[in-house]
């Protein structure tokens, strides 16, 4: 039977690879001009599972949810410093949402794209540093 603070930091890890591939996917779909809408969510997906990994590392429950600024408001119980400096992330949240079903929203542009790819990469980094023994990337 593994120690449970293994299974912790395990399950941290696989939240935070799982960030990675969203972060690694949309980064490979840039390139493709129909495509932003899909770089957007997968920036989305990987915000919202760093965060979940920072949460899981620290054993704090979290719903099933795709709502940046709620993973953020449980993120600041344990460091708020960490969910200020992250907060304009919460302004992806619709890309998890709303982009993946018809309806009525403005078109992702390519810089909106990047900008979501860059916002993405700050949270999987910034999580990586705050989880002990896991370098920033």
């Amino acid at each position: 039977m593994k120690p449970p603070e293994r299974v912790v930091r395990e399950l941290a890890l696989e939240w935070l690879a799982k960030a990675d591939v969203d972060l690694s996917a949309g980064r490979a779909l840039l390139s493709a001009a129909d495509l932003f809408e899909v770089v957007a969510f997968h920036s989305q997906q990987a915000v919202e599972k760093s965060l979940k990994a920072f949460l899981a590392w620290h054993q704090v429950e979290f719903p099933k949810t795709h709502d940046i600024r709620r993973l953020l408001a449980l993120c600041a119980s344990i460091d708020s410093d960490l969910a200020e400096t992250l907060a304009a992330a919460a302004e992806l949240t619709p890309y998890g949402v709303a982009y993946r079903y018809p309806g009525e929203y403005p078109p992702v542009s390519k810089e909106a794209a990047e900008a979501s790819l860059a916002t993405a990469h700050t949270v999987l980094v910034e999580v990586a540093k705050h989880l002990p023994g896991k370098p920033g990337r």
